[in-house]
């Protein structure tokens, strides 16, 4: 069972001990709102006496560990944290103040949605703050959102669904539909933080004691980016280079060989992933010399159209805040399934070769086991490219080079030598700087 919401004012004073409170400055409307709702204004009253607040929304500055930043903080007990008007103006109002002072944002959301009795006046506010959004992302600022209550409908489909990275607390409800205007069979469980978290629309749940280290954490990460682009990992093993391509290939391929997370785990002294649901691709933020890079890492298995949408999020969000990114590949190629291709894997390998050549910071390849394909060249950075001793890079996997060429499986090592693929070629060639050393 998920606790009670937190109140906005618990979260401010959780979150950022001695925050200031922004002022409130939206307009004051007509009795009973835009509508002329029938006791609405009765309504507000109550809530207000009910939860202390003058509206669902509380915003200030405060510092969340190292980092200053703008808090929007929703209030439950005040008509559901719904979004009216007043609320809608507030949230704007701190998008403004965000973008102003050079702030990053944390939203903490439990919030029911917009707001009834002021009908599409209500809606309509989602979009001004998709537009104060869009303004917050355009000044290369972050913005993380905070899941502590119920959190359904706009006020997940904006600050919620729309921000950079999204953590919740265990079992909260969240799901564009409430409980109350979703079918009647419809599966509780699927509008859980949990379901979200398995479907890849959260980044991560954490416990409420571990809120505030964990915040401060993602704000250092999204606001101390690396200087200039990254070198690339030293090897985790010393190897002899092989002699042949086929050599090369199953150097690759040994078991033994190590792989992304090796040298994810030696090259930072920190990892935080967000989320992907291909199991053979993560990404995420790692810290090192107490500066941030942004990291894609295949896994060795064929990657998946989401694994690539996974990495075009963050290849595009690192890019927007100036983060510099490394790639480690190792990939046989793309997945080539009846699944993958229903999937969009054409569209998806696209959408991920567009994301590398738009980095306006250099990307830092290296390449750890397999090269296959477009699968590994849509995450290899032109001209910032390394190899280790244990790798081969190859337009096909041999095997599947002999098959287009319709030769015998079995001439499948004199094609890797023809393919000229070992890392010493790749390095001969142009394609690699160089070999990476322990």
């Amino acid at each position: 069972m998920s606790q009670p919401p937190l109140s906005a004012r618990a979260a401010l004073d959780l979150l950022a001990p001695g925050h200031v409170a922004l002022p409130a400055r939206e307009s004051v409307g007509p009795p009973d709102g835009p509508l002329g709702w029938p006791g609405y204004d009765a309504g507000r009253e109550r809530a207000a006496a009910r939860s202390g607040a003058t509206e669902a929304v509380r915003c200030a500055v405060g510092r969340v560990g190292d980092a200053e930043a703008v808090l929007i903080t929703f209030e439950f007990a005040y008509l559901g944290g719904s979004i009216g008007w007043r609320a809608g103006e507030r949230i704007a109002g701190a998008l403004r103040t965000a973008r102003d002072l050079g702030l990053p944002v944390v939203s903490v959301l439990a919030s029911g949605g917009t707001r009834v009795q002021e009908g599409m006046h209500a809606l309509t506010q989602l979009q001004g703050i998709a537009g104060g959004m869009v303004r917050l992302r355009e000044a290369g600022l972050p913005h993380l959102a905070v899941l502590v209550g119920p959190v359904t409908g706009g006020g997940w489909v904006t600050l919620g669904a729309g921000a950079d990275v999204r953590l919740a607390l265990p079992g909260v409800q969240v799901g564009f539909s409430g409980a109350r205007v979703r079918p009647a069979d419809a599966d509780p469980a699927a509008y859980t933080a949990e379901a979200q978290l398995a479907g890849g629309h959260l980044d991560g749940i954490v416990t409420r004691a571990e809120l505030p280290a964990t915040v401060a954490r993602w704000l250092r990460l999204l606001t101390r980016p690396a200087r200039g682009p990254v070198d690339p990992p030293r090897a985790v093993r010393a190897a002899v280079p092989p002699a042949t391509g086929w050599q090369a290939v199953r150097a690759a391929r040994a078991p033994g060989r190590p792989d992304a997370e090796a040298y994810l785990r030696a090259h930072f002294t920190g990892l935080a992933p967000l989320a992907s649901t291909d199991p053979g691709l993560s990404i995420g933020f790692g810290e090192r010399s107490a500066r941030s890079v942004g990291y894609v890492a295949q896994r060795g298995t064929p990657t998946t159209p989401a694994g690539f949408r996974a990495a075009v999020r963050l290849l595009r969000l690192a890019d927007r805040l100036g983060i510099p990114v490394l790639t480690l590949v190792d990939t046989r190629g793309a997945a080539n399934d009846a699944a993958a291709e229903r999937d969009g894997v054409g569209a998806a390998i696209a959408e991920t070769f567009t994301a590398m050549a738009a980095s306006r910071l250099p990307v830092t390849t290296l390449l750890v086991g397999e090269g296959g394909s477009g699968g590994a060249a849509a995450l290899t950075a032109p001209g910032r490219t390394w190899v280790t001793a244990e790798s081969y890079y190859s337009v096909l996997p041999p095997e599947s080079a002999a098959a287009v060429l319709k030769r015998d499986p079995s001439e499948a090592a004199e094609v890797a030598e023809l393919l000229r693929l070992r890392p010493q070629d790749l390095v001969d060639l142009g394609l690699a700087r160089g070999v990476v050393a322990p």
